[in-house]
């Protein structure tokens, strides 16, 4: 996995309106892990990408009507079969987190990284996805070093809000294929 330009150059690109510039002399220090599915429950389908895209048809669902109005993104979309969809560049602020506190700093978006999981609170991720976030995390840890002390899930810095990514989310797996990942690197 490489990167150009703040982008992954081997994910699928859909460039999301919905972001803009961080903070001047802000780089990324946190990663926030969300989860995501529309319809609510279903997976597959355009509407991640119409949402984070800013056009979604609020006719489609009964469900749209309620968000169509949202300016929402994130950086990534991991899909149920590990593909990476990427909408903002790692170097900009998507608009992720929304209200949210993390270690008493406010503002998550301004310095966090967003990535989603399609699946809900109490769906098993798949393999594919645990593996595709490791991958992109390394590389994520890599470019913004203090990252790899700071990963935590939207309900961590949102907890009144949100739920995500959920009990079905497996922090210990996850940080164990990180932390095997990252040895098999220094060998």
């Amino acid at each position: 996995m490489q990167l150009q330009d703040g982008w992954l150059v081997d994910a699928r690109h859909v460039p999301s309106p919905h972001h803009d510039c961080r903070p001047e002399d802000e780089t990324p220090s946190l990663l926030v892990v969300h989860n995501i599915s529309l319809p609510p429950g279903e997976f597959g389908g355009p509407w991640i990408d119409a949402l984070f895209t800013g056009t979604i048809d609020p006719n489609a669902h009964p469900f749209f009507a309620e968000i169509a109005h949202l300016r929402v993104s994130a950086h990534c979309l991991i899909r149920r079969d590990g593909e990476i969809v990427q909408y903002v560049p790692f170097d900009k602020r998507a608009w992720h987190a929304g209200v949210s506190v993390y270690q008493g700093r406010e503002r998550c978006n301004d310095f966090s990284i967003g990535i989603e999981l399609e699946g809900t609170d109490t769906t098993p991720y798949t393999d594919a996805q645990y593996q595709a976030l490791v991958a992109v995390t390394r590389e994520l840890t890599a470019l913004y070093p203090k990252i790899a002390d700071n990963i935590t899930g939207h309900s961590d810095i949102a907890p009144v809000r949100k739920t995500d990514p959920g009990p079905a989310f497996d922090w210990s797996r996850f940080r164990a294929m990180l932390t095997a990942s990252s040895d098999k690197e220094m060998t």
